[in-house]
């Protein structure tokens, strides 16, 4: 398959506005893991900002951002492994959230199940996990990859392993100024919609609009995640993701 050709000046005409909230998971021991060594909550704040000054410097749009949504914009440190819209490397950061919670927990749910298959001597948690979800609020210029014209080349764009097409348009799209690329969720069984910002300059909110706590547990048939406020049942078996072939049977 040809890799799509999309110029800076050709994005550029199809940018349009974007806004709304997004969401996006983190473990929800980010808000635990120091007070575990500390005895009290003035320790704690000093310890977490003497952890921060550790960390690689934030760019300086992320000024007065919430750390949740700041962190993927750091670019001091090397990103190990290339994702849909970035290079592995010293590159460029990117936020990934989704429209729907729904979508991100599809999201999460897929790379913790890929965990497991990629070392599959380790055991499945006894437990379920405790996550936070949080919604961003975000307006941003925008490409939609599923609208046309740009929907053409939709089977490139959804390729589950091949990241290098989507990469490329992400160099375009920063180039064209465009602060946010939407695109179809691979991981989501309803192809619910996901967004990559490509700059932190986009969030309409320093911090995040709403949160939920969600717990998930996962196991060789899949995943069952559980949230109490608002009350939210959804589980995904892994039959749900065998359009990817590293996860495979149970």
């Amino acid at each position: 398959m040809s890799l799509p050709i999309w110029t800076p000046a050709a994005l550029s005409s199809e940018a349009h506005a974007v806004s709304g909230r997004f969401w996006r998971l983190v473990e929800a021991q980010h808000q635990i893991s120091t007070l575990k060594i500390v005895d009290t909550l003035e320790e704690q704040a000093l310890l977490e900002r003497l952890l921060d000054e550790s960390k690689p410097a934030l760019p300086p749009e992320c000024a007065g951002l919430d750390y949740l949504l700041a962190t993927p914009f750091r670019y001091g440190a090397i990103y190990p492994h290339g994702s849909r819209f970035r290079r592995a490397g010293r590159t460029l950061g990117v936020f990934y959230a989704s429209r729907q919670v729904e979508t991100a927990l599809a999201e999460m749910s897929f790379y913790r199940l890929l965990f497991f298959a990629d070392s599959p001597e380790t055991p499945f948690p006894a437990n379920a996990a405790e996550y936070t979800a949080f919604a961003a609020a975000i307006e941003a210029a925008a490409v939609d990859l599923t609208q046309p014209p740009l929907d053409r080349d939709r089977a490139v764009w959804t390729d589950p392993l091949r990241y290098e097409p989507c990469q490329a348009l992400a160099d375009a799209a920063r180039e064209a100024h465009c602060q946010a690329i939407l695109y179809e969720s691979v991981r989501d069984p309803w192809r619910g919609r996901n967004i990559a910002l490509l700059s932190a300059a986009a969030f309409a909110a320093r911090e995040p609009v709403e949160r939920q706590t969600w717990r998930i547990r996962l196991s060789t048939l899949g995943v069952q995640a559980l949230c109490d406020f608002p009350k939210i049942r959804i589980g995904f078996a892994r039959e749900d993701f065998a359009g990817d072939p590293r996860i495979g049977p149970g």
